[in-house]
């Protein structure tokens, strides 16, 4: 396991932004600070094709395309690197503060370490359903916000973003007779369970998991992130749990 934290990096546009006012916006939640080496009052015209390599497609509208085509402010949001038991609050806060970003003046919001995005109205819906969530429910807001999911990886589709709740990214193998559906419906599963159940926290390689008592019997592999580089920012410390067949 690296002995590396993760961190968020938030990257904030909008269209006549003030950055002193997104840093002040920010510090509100709780210790996240503007990055004012990369942070600028100009536009970036790599924007767009970043934030449709982040998932945009999902749930952007028109309005949400055009915001990120006519920004003229860039602003990035670093939170501290994250202790594991800590990673789930701030992460809890930083959904906050991004709502509270886009209802002061923001349009558009991208994570660098889960690359992902959503839709100005999808940020805002989720956290709602977080600001007095807790439990499972609470787990799976964090989940929708952070976690991008399903990526195809060779043989796998997986997670990316769960170091950001302190967990490990989970996997499973693709076979022909499961369909896309089924297999996001088993990683969620998977996620919420390492995220809410004690036992959660201490995975063995070769222990059993079910959806249900009656459902198909998986095995659980564990193993050290083979899918990122250590100083990028989607590394996972904590590797990751593949669900494989018997």
């Amino acid at each position: 396991m690296s002995d590396a934290f993760p961190q968020h990096v938030l990257c904030v546009l909008g269209t006549g932004l003030d950055l002193a006012e997104v840093e002040r916006v920010a510090a509100g939640f709780g210790g996240f600070v503007l990055d004012h080496e990369y942070s600028a009052s100009e536009p970036d015209d790599r924007m767009p094709e970043a934030f449709a390599a982040s998932g945009a497609a999902v749930s952007f509208e028109d309005a949400d395309r055009a915001a990120v085509e006519s920004h003229d402010t860039v602003a990035y949001l670093l939170s501290a690197p994250m202790m594991r038991e800590l990673a789930a609050d701030t992460s809890r806060r930083l959904l906050a503060a991004t709502a509270a970003l886009l209802r002061s003046g923001a349009t558009a919001v991208k994570h660098e370490g889960s690359r992902l995005t959503h839709g100005r109205e999808r940020w805002l819906g989720i956290a709602d359903d977080a600001s007095e969530a807790t439990g499972e429910a609470l787990a799976l807001a964090l989940v929708e916000a952070w976690v991008k999911r399903p990526v195809r990886d060779g043989e796998v589709s997986r997670t990316c973003g769960m170091h950001l709740l302190g967990a490990p990214e989970v996997e499973i193998e693709i076979h022909e007779d499961m369909s896309a559906r089924e297999r996001r419906v088993h990683l969620d599963a998977l996620a919420l369970y390492l995220l809410t159940d004690p036992r959660g926290e201490e995975i063995e390689d070769g222990e059993g998991f079910r959806l249900t008592e009656d459902a198909p019997r998986w095995i659980l592999r564990t193993g050290d992130c083979h899918f990122e580089d250590p100083d990028d920012l989607s590394f996972n410390p904590y590797g990751y749990v593949r669900l494989t067949r018997p």
